[in-house]
């Protein structure tokens, strides 16, 4: 099996969906999370528009992308940044003419406990992640409203559920999410653009890496599964919601935790 069938078929995982002539965004699509959700996607046949602030930290995710002659295009801009995000769905609306797909997976963390937390380790995470996503969504609706069809797919996280000590600022962004994709479902439902989130538990990441193994074996014994999630099978649930398979979910939280809240 050669490299790049061997890439489609890890981050197809078994799960098709004809994407073919759709025209998706991710956002943070260059590492972690968001690669993984855009290569499961252009594995799908999707063209991809991978959005990141920094163009050269994406090659790799669009480089990987079009070794199993998938189309991916790599784009600049700070989702935090209102006009940053008009100039960059407006530049990826007028390359391919139309946009089917948005996934909301950008995201930073400022970890402290809320007594130190400083007003920038505040704002700073709720203007990315949850502002974000909400200039992302605002420009990407729009498009999705006139051409009555989309797929809006938040990058929530357990941590938004049941919230998480030292987290207090991406905990809120994230519960922000869900509150803002459960209310827009209700908004887009008739124009068939559907609203999900889905919310990872501890996903193998260069972030888990770092705790070291015996904190990670600590997080396994919390986990029934008795492991961490692999990107893919975040990606995989992205897919799903992102398929025509999935018209009549809207409003809804999938979690993808490995039964750790049950």
């Amino acid at each position: 099996m050669s490299e790049s069938t061997a890439m489609t078929t890890e981050y197809s995982m078994g799960l098709k969906a004809d994407l073919s002539g759709q025209v998706a965004i991710v956002t943070g699509a260059s590492q972690g999370l968001g690669r993984a959700i855009a290569l499961a996607l252009a594995a799908n046949n999707a063209t991809v528009a991978c959005l990141a602030r920094t163009e050269s930290k994406l090659q790799s995710t669009v480089e990987a992308i079009r070794e199993f002659g998938g189309n991916a295009e790599a784009f600049t801009g700070d989702v935090g940044d209102r006009q940053s995000v008009e100039n960059a769905v407006d530049a990826i609306h007028e390359k391919f003419d139309k946009l089917d797909i948005l996934v909301n997976n950008a995201g930073i963390t400022r970890d402290t406990l809320l007594p130190r937390m400083s007003d920038d380790e505040w704002e700073s995470v709720i203007q990315t992640n949850l502002s974000g996503a909400f200039y992302m969504t605002r420009a990407a609706s729009r498009i999705m409203m006139r051409a009555r069809y989309g797929r809006i797919i938040n990058i929530s996280s357990v941590s938004g559920l049941i919230g998480n000590a030292g987290q207090t600022n991406y905990s809120a962004s994230k519960a922000g999410l869900i509150g803002m994709t459960r209310s827009l479902s209700r908004e887009l439902a008739g124009r068939k653009v559907t609203v999900n989130a889905v919310a990872p538990g501890f996903i193998e990441s260069e972030m888990t890496a770092i705790l070291g193994d015996s904190i990670v074996d600590k997080v396994k014994e919390r986990i029934p599964c008795k492991r961490l999630g692999d990107p893919a099978d975040i990606g995989a649930a992205v897919l799903f919601l992102a398929s025509p398979a999935a018209s009549y979910i809207t409003g809804q939280v999938i979690t993808v935790d490995g039964g750790m809240i049950g």
